[in-house]
């Protein structure tokens, strides 16, 4: 069977330099995950910086461009990877439509501006091309079993939700909250499968670079209250998600996956207390190789639907728009 053809526009950290950390779970790259997938083969990379495009054609064995166009003319691919800043997203998207690449694998946020991710939401509307967009959370193992938890009411339903997020000591809390707090809005609303809306905020403003905000949603239609804390001053990284249920509560994220039992309490008669589990995850969460697996499946078939499609980024951005508005 002939392989599925991907390229690659923007050959930065996502792209390609993160595979040199010895420390993430490999394939931690879009070319990583594209070379390590039988069905695939990586056809070509582009990016306008010579010292990244020399880097990936040296690491990588594979031709190099510098304009997205002459890329797609000369390859040809049945998917295009755009791992781009975020205000360059709609312009490849739209050149992957007028060049009718089935399949675009988007990096989040979707966009920089809720116009552009409405547009870039139009063009996918139809699939063509399906637009996925690398919300990794949702491809990730650990994430998929707390969904089955959640789904399964083996807790009873969620009450509420507390999601966290550190970034560092001094970066700005909106750039926190922009960047990566995409993949924690987003994981909430996998998760609960509703629609977070903002409702307002306490504590620092999102301008601010040492302090922390507390941000007050709703995930619809189920009204359950959801708290983010935003932080910076640490010196350390939280991404972290947890659910409060009739019976028991489930807390997910970086290097976390704990599942807590209501059971009688041992400490007072007539009450119950959380225990845990038991219930761990080890092994791979294979995130990066089941995303390019779901685009593979797309490109095959016309008809499949992407865990991760341009309409739960554009959700992401109507969420992180109306927070923007309450710095």
């Amino acid at each position: 069977m002939e392989k599925i053809k991907a390229a690659i526009v923007g050959l930065g950290r996502i792209a390609s330099l993160l595979e040199e950390d010895a420390l993430r779970e490999k394939p931690c790259t879009h070319a990583g995950a594209i070379t390590a997938n039988k069905s695939c083969l990586l056809a070509a990379g582009c990016d306008i910086d010579v010292k990244r495009r020399d880097l990936f054609a040296g690491k990588w064995n594979v031709p190099v461009f510098n304009d997205a166009r002459e890329m797609i003319a000369s390859c040809r691919p049945d998917i295009l990877v755009i791992a781009t800043h975020p205000d360059s997203h709609y312009r490849y998207c739209k050149i992957a439509a007028d060049s009718n690449i089935p399949v675009v694998v988007c990096e989040k946020p979707l966009a920089d501006n809720i116009k552009d991710a409405r547009k870039i939401a139009r063009l996918s509307k139809n699939g063509k091309p399906v637009i996925i967009v690398n919300h990794e959370r949702r491809y990730s193992l650990d994430f998929i079993r707390a969904k089955e938890v959640l789904d399964e009411k083996k807790l009873g339903s969620v009450i509420s939700v507390r999601a966290v997020l550190y970034m560092g000591k001094t970066r700005k809390l909106l750039d926190q909250f922009w960047h990566d707090g995409t993949h924690l809005a987003d994981a909430v609303m996998f998760l609960t499968g509703g629609t977070l809306k903002h409702r307002r905020r306490r504590g620092a403003k999102l301008s601010s670079g040492d302090k922390t905000a507390w941000l007050e949603g709703m995930i619809y239609p189920d009204l359950i209250p959801v708290l983010f804390e935003i932080g910076a001053g640490r010196d350390h990284l939280v991404f972290e998600i947890e659910f409060s249920c009739e019976k028991g509560r489930l807390r997910i994220g970086n290097g976390v996956f704990e599942i807590f039992e209501s059971v009688p309490s041992p400490y007072a008669q007539n009450f119950r207390s959380l225990k845990d589990s038991g219930e761990k995850f080890d092994g791979p969460t294979g995130y990066f190789a089941n995303m390019i697996k779901d685009a593979a499946a797309c490109a095959q078939n016309p008809q499949h639907s992407p865990v991760s499609g341009a309409i739960n980024g554009l959700r992401v951005i109507e969420y992180l728009g109306s927070v923007k508005s309450w710095r």
